[in-house]
């Protein structure tokens, strides 16, 4: 799978999202200040990598910041993303299920190197929910 990598600065977890990424055998391409001479704000970073993902250039992206709300709010301006800021494996994995997210938003300060582990294998391991109810969200949030 191509992932879209975006963060602010190299503290926390940043190099570590790549590298992680690059383990499972997925694709990188890097954003802000993890990637080469692009404006590493977050909210030109995330956009950066949700735009990847919005124009077909990656399947899913991550997006990074001191909290990971910034990264979050600029990824969900762009239009067909979902991004959720995920603290834990258990809310990546209902992050997949249930909003069909697309963009995984995470805090540098927070997430710890065997968190950001637990959190990549929910969020690549988990998928979108085939219920009908689930299916009926998310298309919805197109409506609004």
């Amino acid at each position: 799978m191509r992932i879209s990598v975006a963060a602010d600065s190299l503290d926390g977890v940043a190099e570590r999202v790549v590298t992680a990424l690059r383990q499972r055998g997925h694709e990188v391409i890097r954003h802000g200040a993890l990637g080469h001479d692009e404006r590493d704000d977050w909210a030109w970073a995330s956009e950066s990598a949700a735009r990847d993902v919005a124009e077909g250039r990656a399947d899913q992206a991550v997006v990074c910041c001191w909290t990971g709300t910034g990264a979050s709010i600029a990824a969900n301006k762009v239009p067909g993303v979902r991004a959720a800021l995920c603290v834990d494996a258990y809310t990546a994995d209902g992050a997949r299920k249930w909003n069909d997210a697309n963009v995984l938003a995470l805090s540098l300060r927070l997430t710890s190197d065997v968190v950001l582990d637990e959190i990549l294998d929910a969020w690549l391991e988990g998928a979108p929910s085939t219920d009908e109810s689930d299916r009926a969200n998310v298309s919805h949030l197109d409506e609004i």
